[in-house]
């Protein structure tokens, strides 16, 4: 974490060289009043300027990318990281050849990597950000067969009146399912097991 000492006329002017010296805005930095400037005698001799120590504030967006470039260089991948900024999230988009290897076998890869980004990012920010990544736009492609999967498993639970149990999904998976059906006239869902093995259940009303 970058700390710097800096020395003026007065706290401001001290506060003013170090945010240039790093040129950030002051909501990037931490500012700790080190020493305040003191007159000396007749106000020339043993005067002492004002001493403060900036530190800067991690940006988890910045911090994100950071690590998500260490990873590829170690894994030989040549990506390119697009920042979106949404509403309430922030999106990376995975972009290059051959991004198979990091989305994995149902977007697992990707899950896992977006957890240990999300780890990464907001282990020493001052606010929580949420970061979302994809790649080859998996995400609305998988969100969107989920909901085909879904309406099919719900005329089935209707047709045959017995509740379907589908497979263990991550959270961000049964979160799609539950909000494609929690209008359905007929049906409800539900999800019981433990994590990793958390399946949804789709049942009549």
């Amino acid at each position: 974490m970058t700390k710097i000492t800096v020395s003026g006329k007065t706290v401001e002017d001290a506060v003013q060289a170090g945010l240039r010296q790093l040129n950030l805005p002051v909501e990037r930095v931490r500012i700790k009043v080190l020493e305040q400037a003191a007159k000396g005698l007749f106000g020339l001799i043993g005067a002492k300027e004002a001493r403060v120590e900036l530190e800067v504030i991690p940006d988890a967006v910045e911090e994100a990318v950071k690590f998500l470039r260490d990873v590829f260089a170690a894994m030989n991948q040549r990506v390119e990281i697009v920042r979106i900024d949404q509403e309430d999230h922030v999106r990376l988009d995975l972009r290059g050849e051959d991004l198979g290897i990091l989305i994995g076998r149902r977007g697992q890869t990707l899950d896992a990597l977006q957890y240990l980004v999300n780890i990464v990012a907001n282990r020493s920010a001052e606010k929580h950000q949420r970061i979302i990544l994809d790649a080859e736009n998996f995400r609305e492609r998988r969100k969107q067969t989920l909901e085909q999967l879904a309406d099919r498993l719900a005329d089935r639970v209707v047709r045959y009146r017995r509740e379907v149990i589908l497979e263990p999904m991550s959270p961000l998976e049964r979160k799609v399912i539950h909000s494609h059906l929690q209008n359905h006239p007929k049906v409800r869902t539900y999800s019981k097991g433990d994590e990793p093995n958390r399946k949804v259940v789709i049942a009549l009303k």
